[in-house]
């Protein structure tokens, strides 16, 4: 959720309010990104038990629940422009957009008026999927409240989320524009195992998109996956293949980073004769 140094705790209160939203290593701080990260979870789920046929009791329950945590979370949104050294910058940063459109749902059902809500029901259904989007404020750098974790970690961590996000997204889309004309889509778990069986090239064929919207979420659906899994799956290769690489500059061309074994500079053929241990190389072999 960001980087902060926890050895200095600031007295100022709006440099308090930053220092507390970043940090991961003091009790307050740890707590509070513990609490954002259950409470996230919990606002996801909300969103995927509302799809479900519940008792009157349970809608209300979770009604009053996604309340809740919405409120706490504009609390957050609140104190993240307060507390920003630049506050325009922080205003359009894509996380903090990703946390107001992710309340804003809610809030719209709380203070417009009924008729209006009604209109703008589907709206507000799809506007709601873009929660999940919020965990990607948790993998801002490497630092946890856990611990940090290597760089390699951190891009493992962010395909594997890429990958999820792509799932839900594309069946929370799907299950906003079907369920209502789709037999095969009742719920939320109906419109993700289609989303899985598409995405996997697998295809049943036992539930298909029977609207103009649900093709077109789906081929964006297969589309996105295509470009951001590699994407993010290219950014781990290049991490494992660089840290096979030495660091050592060509006097001749100035190329740097070579191979373990290089006796020569690839670029140049400038002999840079590099120290390396025979002994590993036969092992690396």
């Amino acid at each position: 959720m960001g980087s902060h140094p926890a050895s200095r705790v600031p007295s100022d209160f709006r440099e308090l309010v930053q220092f507390y939203l970043l940090d991961h290593e003091t009790k307050l701080g740890k707590t509070i990104d513990v609490s954002l990260m259950v409470l996230n979870l919990l606002f996801v789920a909300v969103f995927v038990a509302q799809t479900y046929p519940l008792a009157a009791t349970a809608e209300a329950w979770l009604w009053r629940l996604e309340v809740g945590i919405a409120l706490v979370f504009v609390v957050e949104y609140v104190l993240r422009l307060y507390g920003a050294e630049d506050r325009l910058a922080e205003f359009t940063n894509v996380y903090t957009v990703v946390d107001l459109l992710s309340v804003l749902p809610t809030l719209l059902v709380l203070l417009l008026p009924a008729p209006l809500v009604v209109l703008n029901v589907g709206f507000l259904k799809v506007v709601r999927i873009v929660r999940v989007l919020r965990f990607y404020r948790f993998t801002q750098d490497e630092r946890f409240f856990f611990g940090t974790v290597s760089l390699r970690t951190l891009r493992v961590m962010k395909l594997l989320l890429t990958v999820l996000v792509i799932f839900f997204v594309s069946a929370g889309l799907f299950y906003s524009v079907e369920y209502q004309t789709n037999p095969g889509v009742d719920n939320f778990g109906d419109a993700f195992y289609y989303t899985v069986v598409t995405l996997t090239t697998v295809g049943f064929g036992d539930i298909v998109p029977v609207t103009r919207a649900g093709r077109w979420v789906t081929v964006v659906a297969v589309l996105a996956a295509i470009v951001l899994v590699p994407w993010q799956a290219g950014k781990i290769v290049r991490e494992w293949t660089q840290q096979e690489k030495v660091n050592v500059t060509c006097p001749e061309c100035g190329l740097s980073a070579h191979d373990p074994d290089a006796s020569h500079c690839k670029a140049c053929g400038h002999v840079i004769y590099q120290e390396y241990d025979s002994r590993e190389y036969k092992t690396r072999r």
